[in-house]
């Protein structure tokens, strides 16, 4: 129903139906709980993974060991890391989709629903990529990216329902919000890798290298 009719799913539960559809915050458990096995089949899978598709121009060795770093830190926190994700899009739709006049915390719901689903329907996909093609896995999170903002963006305008020419104007702004949310969640990630001391600033001696690994380490984390 969150693909044929999402309306009937968020704003019902939303207005009040409890009983119909699981909550938003089981559902986001039982996907999480899945993540969970793409986490431990990566760590099986380390080895094969294609960790030089950022490193481009940059001291090969170098970009090799920080990803790794990078890597070990969001197997380990993945959960937290994950649901980072929920409040960038929530805001960044409350401002631009809502028709409908949810508040923050009733879009959060939304959000929820749309991220749960989209790790439900990825994970078939996922595990078996790690399983047979694994050096194809981060290159694959890419595209998986892609369909997860274009799920969001298609449940916004299916329970809001506005004409091509406000779709299409609101869809750029909310693209834009969440480019800012996700420098600032990378950001945030940086404080945290030196926070906890993951990497130290013998790490970073080129810009470069620190924006791919950024790159790459958001786009698995997507997934």
């Amino acid at each position: 129903m969150l693909f044929t009719d999402p309306k009937d799913v968020i704003h019902g539960y939303i207005t009040g139906m409890r009983k119909k559809y699981m909550n938003p915050i089981a559902f986001m458990t039982i996907a999480i709980s899945l993540s969970g096995f793409i986490v431990l089949m990566m760590q099986q899978k380390m080895g094969y993974l294609d960790l030089t598709m950022f490193e481009m121009w940059v001291n090969q060795e170098g970009m090799q060991n920080f990803n790794q770093k990078v890597m070990t830190f969001t197997n380990e926190y993945y959960s937290l890391l994950f649901l980072l994700f929920v409040p960038v899009f929530a805001f960044a739709g409350w401002l631009t989709f809502n028709k409908n006049g949810y508040n923050l915390t009733e879009y959060t719901v939304l959000i929820t629903y749309a991220q749960a689903q989209y790790s439900l329907v990825t994970f078939p996909f996922s595990l078996a990529i790690l399983y047979f093609i694994p050096d194809t896995y981060l290159m694959s999170s890419l595209i998986f990216s892609v369909f997860m903002v274009a799920l969001i963006i298609y449940i916004m305008q299916m329970l809001n329902r506005y004409n091509w020419g406000s779709f299409l104007a609101r869809m750029i702004a909310f693209l834009g919000l969440i480019i800012i949310g996700y420098v600032g969640i990378i950001i945030f990630i940086y404080i945290l890798l030196f926070a906890t001391g993951t990497i130290t600033l013998d790490d970073l001696k080129n810009i470069n290298q620190a924006t791919s690994s950024a790159i790459n380490w958001a786009s698995y984390n997507l997934v």
